[in-house]
């Protein structure tokens, strides 16, 4: 008799019940309960820390699955940012023109208000029309449609375009990495549509939420982008298990051979690379408002890198290193970078870390390559083996 989904795959119960249990503990000790045990900000640390989980999780399904080293998926979280931030500062925007418009003897006409709004958002690059690809940011429904339409699309057709090339290895990587670059340095001009360098901002603040509190907000946020994750753990969980994860591990191993039994092995890529982009839009579209700000800095290669890394240091190859390599790199980042670690006087020279966590985090790359291949992941399969 078949097993269930859940009974060959205890881990997911197990992961869901543990961060049930963290959401729920987090949002009694939070501000908005009266409690005040964890701050505000730290809110949504941990809200945009579950966002990272979800992107390394998509990331390892691409990569420790399915033996493909993406070196531009960040790129889409990215993409998945900036189309609910269009809206979310369009609308801001569009609050602050109406209200000040307010009291005049003659009403405005709507042009007035798109050309007031328009100088608003772009006065900054030295312009007040509004690009094409803001067509629809008046609409949340189909700016929440272009999270996952936008990366979606961009994935099918690279992705189209390599796999049916048949682009391997380190020159697929390189093809992601020069996608990501120039998306980067598109986004990086004024023209763009985007703000270039300036980015969107302002979009911790949610419209038609004036009212309510940040402290409120972040925990929404969070709540959500717990829900996001687990979701997203059991939806890749179910794909790389049974005889689709079998395939998929199979042309990480031996694509020739895979292909040899008859499986069309681009369509199988094909839906690994565009499933994981989508689903890194949609964790970009819940991360940037907790961050409250998106530039092109964020999308350049380099972000991609760290994704990698994460996944690397968690364990590739296991949905759970994924969470855990995000968590703890991002934890982590966050405590050196924003001073919570003391610095080390050497007496000839003072080591602060927000100019040397990077390079601890290379330091801890290679040592995890070299001693522990299997990432932090791995030590928890060598913990269940040795119980009895």
């Amino acid at each position: 008799m078949r097993k269930s989904f859940l009974a060959e795959n205890p881990s997911v119960l197990w992961f869901i019940a543990i961060l049930a249990v963290f959401t729920i503990v987090v949002t009694l000790l939070s501000e908005v309960t009266g409690v005040d045990l964890i701050s505000t900000s730290f809110v949504k640390t941990l809200g945009k820390t579950l966002c990272l989980c979800l992107v390394a999780i998509a990331m390892d399904v691409v990569w420790g699955y399915c033996g493909i080293l993406s070196l531009g998926h960040f790129a889409f979280f990215g993409i998945g940012g900036y189309a609910v931030g269009m809206w979310l500062m369009y609308a801001r925007t569009e609050g602050i023109v109406i209200d000040s418009f307010a009291g005049q003897p003659i009403p405005p006409t709507p042009q007035e208000v798109s050309d007031a709004i328009g100088n608003q958002i772009f006065g900054v690059v030295g312009s007040s029309e509004f690009p094409l690809i803001w067509g629809f940011a008046d609409s949340l429904f189909l700016q929440l449609l272009m999270v996952v339409l936008v990366p979606g699309l961009l994935a099918l057709v690279f992705g189209w375009l390599a796999f049916r090339s048949r682009v391997t290895g380190v020159y697929l990587s390189i093809l992601t990495q020069a996608m990501t670059l120039a998306l980067a340095l598109y986004l990086f001009q004024n023209d763009s549509g985007l703000r270039g360098n300036n980015g969107l901002s302002g979009l911790q603040n949610i419209p038609g939420f004036e009212d309510a509190s940040q402290a409120s907000i972040s925990i929404v946020f969070f709540i959500a982008s717990a829900v996001a994750l687990a979701a997203g753990y059991v939806f890749f969980a179910w794909i790389v298990s049974g005889k689709m994860g079998s395939v998929i591990k199979g042309i990480r191993d031996n694509e020739a051979r895979v292909r040899f039994l008859g499986y069309h092995v681009e369509s199988y890529k094909l839906f690994v690379f565009t499933t994981t982009a989508v689903v890194a839009g949609i964790a970009g579209a819940l991360y940037y408002p907790q961050a409250g700000i998106i530039n092109p800095g964020e999308i350049a290669p380099i972000a991609s890198i760290y994704l990698a890394v994460w996944v690397a240091i968690g364990g590739r190859g296991r949905l759970y290193g994924a969470v855990i390599g995000a968590a703890f790199v991002s934890l982590l980042s966050s405590w050196f970078t924003g001073g919570g670690a003391p610095d080390i006087n050497l007496g000839f020279y003072v080591i602060q870390w927000t100019d040397w966590w990077l390079v601890l985090l290379g330091f801890s790359f290679v040592a995890v390559t070299l001693f522990f291949p299997k990432g932090i992941g791995g030590l928890f399969d060598l913990l269940v083996r040795k119980q009895p």
